[in-house]
C-alpha cells in the first residue's frame, strides 16, 4: 500500500509539472558562428602587430520562444555561457506588457558588419543599449520602458553612486513597405557623494559630490529601391558612458575643481546592401563616433568602414568575407590611437 501511494504521489508530481507545458507551444532555435579573422593592428608608434583569430563567437546563442495564449515567453543563452534573453510578455489587447531581460527600445541593426563577433557598426557610431532588465510598455510600435540603471563611473574611488529612479527608454517606429523612420530617447540621472581621488604621496587630489546626467536621442531610417537597401542612423548624448552605450572610446565625464565636466557624444552611419540573388549580396559600411568633454585638448573620434558579401550554401547555412578598418583616431589629450585594418570572413549556421 505504502509503494502505491509512492506511485501516485511521483506521478501526481510529474503531471504538475508537464500539465503547463503541454499548454505551452515550444520552439528551440540555436545559432553556431565561427570567427576566421586576420587584423593587422598599427598602434600609432611602434611596430605593426598582426593576429589571428579563429573562434567560436560570443554571440552564437540557443534559446526558445514559448506561447500560451496572450502570454509568451523568450530565452536565450549565448555560449559564455551567458544569460542573453529571459523574458515574459502579456498581451492585454490594448497593448502588452513585457517583463524581464531583453532589448532595451534604443537597439537598432541596419548594419551587418561582422567583424568583432558581429560589431554591426554599433561602436563606431550605431546605436546599441543592449540586453537589461526592465519593465516595457507596447502600444503598437510605441515602446515605454523603466530599465536597470546603468550608471557605471570612473570617476573616483570612495564614492557612493546614489539612484532615485530607474532609466527611461522610449521609442516610435513609423513603417511602409519602402521605408521606416525610428525615433527614440533615453534618460539616467544619478548622484556621486563623497568622491575622493587620492594621489601616491596621500594628497588629496579632489574631493567632490557631483550630479551626473546622462541622455541619448536619435534617429533610425531605412528605404528599400528594388534590390537595393539603404539605412542609416543618427544620435546624440550627454555622458554616455555612465549611460550604458555601446562605444570606442572615452564616454565618460570628470571631475575637475569640484565641477562635472559633461562629456557630448554623436555617432552616424551609412549602410548600402545590393541583393543580386537570393543566394548572394553585398553590403558596404561606413560609420563615426565622437566624444567631447568639456575639459579636454581635443575630441576622441573612431571611424570604420568595411564591405562584404553574403553567401547563402542553404537556408539557415552561409558565411560572410568581410575586409574593413577601425581608425581610433586621437585620444583626448591628443595623442593618436592607431588603427586596424582586418580581412577574414563569420561561418554561420543557424538551426
Amino acid at each position: 500500500m505504502k509503494k502505491l501511494i509512492t506511485i501516485l504521489a511521483v506521478i501526481a508530481l510529474v503531471g504538475a509539472f508537464t500539465l503547463p507545458a503541454a499548454a505551452a507551444e515550444w520552439n528551440f532555435y540555436g545559432s553556431a558562428r565561427m570567427s576566421t579573422f586576420s587584423t593587422t593592428a598599427d598602434p600609432g608608434s611602434g611596430d605593426d602587430d598582426t593576429d589571428t583569430n579563429w573562434d567560436l563567437q560570443g554571440n552564437s546563442r540557443i534559446g526558445a520562444n514559448v506561447s500560451a495564449g496572450d502570454v509568451s515567453g523568450r530565452f536565450e543563452y549565448g555560449s559564455g555561457p551567458n544569460l542573453r534573453i529571459l523574458r515574459g510578455t502579456w498581451n492585454f489587447g490594448a497593448g502588452s506588457l513585457l517583463v524581464g531581460q531583453d532589448y532595451t527600445p534604443a537597439n537598432f541593426f541596419p548594419s551587418n558588419q561582422v567583424y568583432g563577433g558581429d560589431a554591426d557598426l554599433l561602436p563606431y557610431g550605431g546605436i546599441y543599449r543592449g540586453r537589461r532588465p526592465m519593465i516595457q510598455l507596447s502600444f503598437g510600435t510605441f515602446k515605454l520602458a523603466l530599465v536597470s540603471p546603468n550608471a557605471a563611473s570612473d570617476l573616483g574611488s570612495g564614492s557612493d553612486v546614489d539612484i532615485m529612479l530607474p532609466n527611461f527608454e522610449l521609442s516610435y517606429k513609423f513603417k511602409t513597405d519602402m521605408f521606416y523612420v525610428d525615433v527614440f530617447g533615453g534618460y539616467l540621472g544619478y548622484s556621486l557623494d563623497a568622491v575622493t581621488v587620492t594621489a601616491a604621496d596621500g594628497t588629496v587630489s579632489r574631493t567632490a559630490d557631483a550630479d551626473i546626467t546622462s541622455y541619448i536621442g536619435g534617429v533610425n531610417l531605412g528605404v528599400n529601391v528594388g534590390p537595393v537597401a539603404i539605412k542609416g542612423s543618427f544620435w546624440l548624448g550627454q555622458n554616455t558612458g555612465p549611460y550604458g552605450m555601446w562605444v570606442t572610446g572615452d564616454a565618460d565625464p570628470a571631475l575637475v575643481g569640484g565641477d562635472t565636466n559633461d562629456n557630448d557624444t554623436y555617432g552616424f552611419l551609412g549602410v548600402v546592401t545590393f541583393k543580386a540573388t537570393d543566394a548572394l549580396s553585398f553590403e558596404i559600411g561606413y560609420g563615426y563616433l565622437q566624444h567631447e568633454r568639456d575639459n579636454a585638448v581635443e575630441a576622441d573620434d573612431t571611424t570604420s568602414y568595411y564591405a562584404n558579401a553574403v553567401i547563402t550554401f542553404a537556408p539557415g547555412v552561409f558565411i560572410v568575407p568581410e575586409v574593413g578598418m577601425i581608425d581610433y583616431g586621437n585620444n583626448m589629450a591628443g595623442a593618436e590611437q592607431g588603427d586596424d585594418m582586418y580581412f577574414g570572413a563569420k561561418w554561420q549556421i543557424n538551426f
